[in-house]
Formats: structure tokens, C-alpha cells, sequence
């Protein structure tokens, strides 16, 4: 407990309480109970993060080939970048399983690279014909390369999910 009273010092003490409930009851996951930047005034602009992803559009349907998902990733040149890539893998949980699994088809899973010294790298997939009931997303894989091709750096983000539920069921079909 000796580092919990050394860094104590510098958090708030609406803060510290939320932290230490938080560590005594065991639930501390990634709950940020304290942030620097929420408690002290900063006249800093934000900043953005070097690489994020969005669920663009879900659209639902009845048919099944009017369906579709569509992923985009954005990243920005961090110093030393002479190259960026983007790679894009589609995931489904259907309803009885606990996991995401990646989806397997032409035009998924490879890398999409940028020309050079680009600042701000884009890139959006679309992908249709899904199934339902089923929760698809997009793992995002992001790098950052150097002069010689060394990867300077690397992420990766998960989308939301785009959620495709069940066709309704069809109606009874009626004997005259």
C-alpha cells in the first residue's frame, strides 16, 4: 500500500476515494476513476490519436445480399514516417457464441499501404451478402514505417459492432 500513499498525494480526493473503492472491491478493469487532464484546467488543444476506426454505415435487410457493413480507419504520420498500412479484418459473433471470430474471403485480411509521406491515411471497406443473426465488426491494424521499412510503430482497434438480427419469420402460408 506504501505506492498508493506516495501517488495519492498528487490525486484529488473525490478521485482517490472513487480509486481506492474501486481497488478494495475488486472491480478495477480500465475504469479511468482518475485523469490528469480532467481534473486540472489545460488550455492544450486536443490532441488526436495517430490512428482510429468507425462503423461507417450497417444497413439491415430482409435479403440477405442487401446487407452490408462498412469499416473505415484513419491514421496520421507520427515523426520518422515515411510509410503507413491499414489492415482490415472482418469479425462475426453469431448469438450462441462468447467470441468474435475473423471472417474468411477475397479482399479481407491484407495489408492496404499508403504512398509515401503521406500525413493522413484513409481507408474504408465494405463488405456485404451477410448473415444473420450475427455481429459483425472490423479489427484494425495499423503500422507505422520507416525510411528502411522498419515498422516504427503499430496499433490495432476494434470497430463497434453492426449488429444484424434475425429475417422476420415468413408468413404462414394459408390453404384456401
Amino acid at each position: 500500500m506504501r505506492w498508493i500513499a506516495a501517488w495519492s498525494a498528487n490525486v484529488p480526493a473525490t478521485s482517490r476515494c472513487a480509486l481506492l473503492g474501486c481497488v478494495a472491491a475488486g472491480v478495477c478493469l480500465l475504469a479511468p476513476a482518475y485523469s490528469p487532464a480532467a481534473s486540472t484546467p489545460t488550455t492544450h488543444p486536443t490532441v488526436k490519436p495517430p490512428a482510429s476506426v468507425t462503423l461507417v454505415q450497417c444497413v439491415t435487410a430482409v435479403e440477405q445480399a442487401e446487407r452490408s457493413a462498412t469499416f473505415a480507419g484513419e491514421m496520421s504520420a507520427v515523426p520518422g514516417t515515411v510509410r503507413m498500412a491499414m489492415r482490415i479484418e472482418v469479425q462475426e459473433r453469431m448469438p450462441q457464441e462468447a467470441f468474435f471470430h475473423t471472417v474468411a474471403a477475397p479482399g479481407l485480411g491484407g495489408w492496404r499501404g499508403s504512398d509515401l509521406k503521406v500525413k493522413i491515411y484513409k481507408y474504408l471497406k465494405q463488405v456485404t451478402n451477410l448473415s444473420s443473426p450475427v455481429v459483425y465488426r472490423a479489427l484494425v491494424r495499423f503500422r507505422w514505417e520507416g525510411p528502411r521499412g522498419h515498422v516504427l510503430r503499430r496499433a490495432e482497434h476494434v470497430t463497434s459492432g453492426c449488429d444484424q438480427p434475425a429475417a422476420p419469420p415468413a408468413p404462414a402460408a394459408t390453404g384456401a
